[in-house]
């Protein structure tokens, strides 16, 4: 276990240090908790690592107010680091309690976000996840360290099949990488309206702008796989959210899994044709 003063300077609380006790992986009469369906828990166990127990992080978070100009395409940078900030913590405290019961990494991640009736820009961003631990022979062997550069339990949004799949060819998960961007896009003026009456016309400034924002939340999290020495992401997802900041800001949300090789002279098998008799 880890020393439980790093755990509450990260900010998991007395509870929280309290279950991970009771779970005591690897000892006799202990359990585990999951979240993986049966089919997913089966397939991450196949793979060659023991679950060891449901982990998760949690922060409350005031995202506070940046005016933009009515007319101007323009990141609203404030926002953009607060909705990156609160995620992150919640990540971090997941990982800590992951790194409290020796986990090499964590699978089939959540990462949420849930608007609260405490006012209007307030909101709990909680991240949820199996921790697991490489078993002897995990990934077909001669993996001695399955944590990151870092020297942190990897984390993937894999579901428990996809993350089979990606052991058996030969690769390993790093880490979620993810970049955000909250983007305010300019108002169309009244004249501008009224000309494109009945008209079929792009609108250059609103795609001017959601492809900005969009760019720069994937470049985001491009920079965080790379600084994880990472070969490239997979599952990639681009989510929009408009929250409650009105119909012309929105939050641009890139995020995946990092992924390396696990050695050189891997094989990707061929894939089988499955015909379904339903």
């Amino acid at each position: 276990m880890t020393d439980t003063t790093n755990l509450g300077a990260a900010g998991v609380p007395q509870d929280a240090l309290k279950r991970l006790a009771e779970l005591k992986p690897g000892q006799p009469g202990s359990i585990f908790t999951s979240d993986l369906s049966v089919n997913e828990f089966l397939l991450v166990r196949e793979a060659g690592f023991r679950p060891l127990g449901l982990v998760l992080g949690s922060s409350i978070y005031h995202v506070g107010l940046q005016i933009a100009r009515w007319s101007k395409n323009q990141e609203l940078d404030v926002l953009s680091q607060a909705m990156y900030h609160a995620r992150e913590l919640a990540m971090t405290r997941m990982e800590a309690e992951a790194d409290a019961l020796g986990a090499d990494g964590i699978v089939g991640v959540r990462l949420d976000v849930e608007m609260k009736e405490f006012g209007a820009d307030v909101a709990e961003f909680i991240a949820v996840g199996t921790a697991v631990k490489a078993e002897p022979g995990a990934g077909g062997g001669g993996v001695d360290n399955w944590r990151n550069n870092k020297n942190q339990p990897f984390t993937s949004d894999l579901s428990g099949q996809d993350f089979w799949t990606l052991i058996r060819a030969g690769y390993a998960p790093l880490g979620m990488t993810m970049g955000s961007c909250v983007y305010h896009v300019a108002h169309q003026r009244v004249a501008a309206k009224l000309g494109n009456i009945g008209r079929n016309v792009e609108i250059e400034q609103y795609t001017q702008a959601l492809y900005d924002a969009r760019e720069l939340a994937m470049s985001r999290m491009q920079a965080e796989a790379e600084a994880l020495h990472a070969e490239g992401i997979v599952g990639v997802q681009l989510r929009q959210h408009s929250h409650t900041w009105g119909a012309h800001t929105t939050e641009f949300f890139a995020i995946g899994t990092a992924v390396r090789p696990l050695r050189e002279d891997h094989v990707i098998e061929r894939p089988t044709m499955v015909l379904s008799l339903d």
